[in-house]
């Protein structure tokens, strides 16, 4: 997850922004709901709004932002923050560019890469001023027709990964011109199986990998350098957090991102028991005792990197007003998830 892994090439997608025949002839989307509040879908929903649309976002988590995302612990007193999902964010184009000065992001740990101040959740903060963005809601289901589509959502914390539903029936929004989803590849797909089956198939050629990342802190300095970028074993990346820019420098935090092939191979493993791994990976590459720690945690993103992207910026079916989009229609990179919200918004529009 941080922004610099490669992408295995894919192949074109059938149907792709722009493409398919509009159901309402001249008329643009007005009233738009948007699932996932990630960098994708803040981005989408800020371009759609200036041009004049009412949207609103449907967030599973407790806050916007996606794998911008920082956990914060307490102990004794004392409080301990993690950029456990984007590490660092960097820009090619100009656009992002600009979004990341409008977010005053700093350098770390060179010129080209860029971090959230006092954490990357600021970033995500920043784009969510404004937006009218319901959280702790978990989409299930798309029902209506072209042009009056609810949603059906639940409370997240009613729903456990893998288990029943929830006994209550699911709260409603809509109706809705067009949605669009801003959700991981894999999670797009049950909800266009219903209403868009020929989006949903497409969608099932992208293969995103999931990362397990580890949270902890020392009492004392630690003997590796402030990065780590490693080829094979457990740990893909590892880094002193508490060396960003507006961190605690003088507390020893660290962020433990596992390779994909370990996450995959531990995907279903307790969170206590990857951290401990995970810190004893670490302890290896130190090649010595490190000190007990303060803080020891792990957090599971199931899909985390893209590793075959769709191969076109969105998909986006005029006639039904459905589509998709994020970093996965393009590549892993932060900055790809931008360029598809500017994709999918602008097919939106051409509607």
């Amino acid at each position: 997850m941080t922004g610099a892994a490669g992408a295995r090439p894919a192949p074109k997608p059938p149907l792709a922004s722009g493409s398919g025949r509009a159901i309402h002839a001249g008329m643009v989307p007005q009233n738009i709901a948007i699932v996932g509040a990630g960098l994708a879908g803040m981005a989408c929903a800020k371009t759609l709004e200036a041009h004049g649309a009412t949207v609103r976002l449907f967030e599973k988590s407790r806050r916007p932002g996606g794998r911008l995302a920082t956990r914060r612990v307490e102990v004794e007193g004392v409080n301990h923050a993690f950029d456990h999902g984007a590490q660092y964010l960097t820009a090619r184009g100009a656009h992002f560019a600009a979004v990341l000065e409008a977010a005053r992001a700093a350098t770390w740990p060179d010129e080209n890469r860029k971090v959230g101040r006092p954490n990357m959740a600021t970033i995500g903060r920043g784009l969510a001023d404004g937006l009218d963005i319901a959280v702790n809601r978990n989409v299930v289901e798309i029902v209506g027709q072209p042009g009056a589509w609810i949603l059906r959502h639940h409370d997240a914390g009613l729903i456990t990964p893998g288990g029943p539903a929830p006994d209550s029936a699911p709260a409603e929004d809509g109706p809705f011109d067009a949605v669009a989803l801003t959700v991981p590849a894999p999670q797009a797909i049950p909800l266009l199986a219903g209403p868009a089956p020929h989006l949903a198939h497409v969608l099932e050629g992208v293969v995103m990998a999931p990362c397990w990342t580890a949270m902890i802190a020392f009492p004392t300095r630690i003997p590796l350098p402030d990065t780590l970028r490693l080829a094979g074993g457990p740990i893909g990346w590892a880094a002193r957090d508490s060396s960003k820019p507006g961190r605690v420098a003088e507390q020893e935090n660290w962020v433990v991102q596992a390779s994909p092939d370990w996450s995959r191979e531990h995907l279903e493993r307790r969170p206590a028991d990857v951290a401990l791994m995970l810190r004893d990976a670490l302890e290896k590459l130190a090649g010595q005792t490190l000190p007990p720690t303060i803080i020891c945690l792990a957090h599971r993103w199931r899909y985390a990197l893209v590793e075959t992207p769709l191969g076109a910026p969105c998909l986006w079916d005029p006639a039904l007003g459905l589509g998709a989009g994020g970093d996965w229609a393009i590549a892993a990179r932060a900055e790809a998830a931008v360029d598809s919200a500017a994709a999918l918004a602008a097919a939106i529009r051409r509607a």
